[in-house]
């Protein structure tokens, strides 16, 4: 299947879950935000939430793992789940890019 580009009307909502402001942590944020600024163009909505500040969070979102990027817009919720730096592999996910080569799924 051949993912289209996203088209100028849609809106992307996002929320990267990560633990703490760690070297890992900090390299999701760059990459998502690299992402939103590269490839969305002002329509990114992010909230970056530290499981550290607001563990609370972690149940009602069904977090286990961080970093986790959740796509709650467009439909349907994606989810992402550990190294984020792996920028065609993101794309992909996001329905921003092709498939990247040598991959299945």
């Amino acid at each position: 299947m051949v993912r289209a580009e996203a088209a100028p009307r849609d809106r992307y909502v996002m929320k990267l879950y990560i633990a703490g402001m760690g070297m890992r942590s900090q390299r999701a944020i760059e990459e998502i935000r690299g992402i939103c600024a590269e490839h969305l163009d002002g329509r990114c909505e992010l909230e970056v939430v530290d499981l550290y500040e607001a563990p609370e969070t972690a149940r009602p979102a069904q977090i286990v793992a961080a970093p986790t990027l959740v796509r709650e817009l467009p439909l349907p919720v994606r989810r992402l789940v550990g190294d984020l730096s792996d920028r065609e592999r993101v794309l992909y996910q996001l329905d921003l890019g092709p498939r990247p080569p040598g991959r299945t799924a």
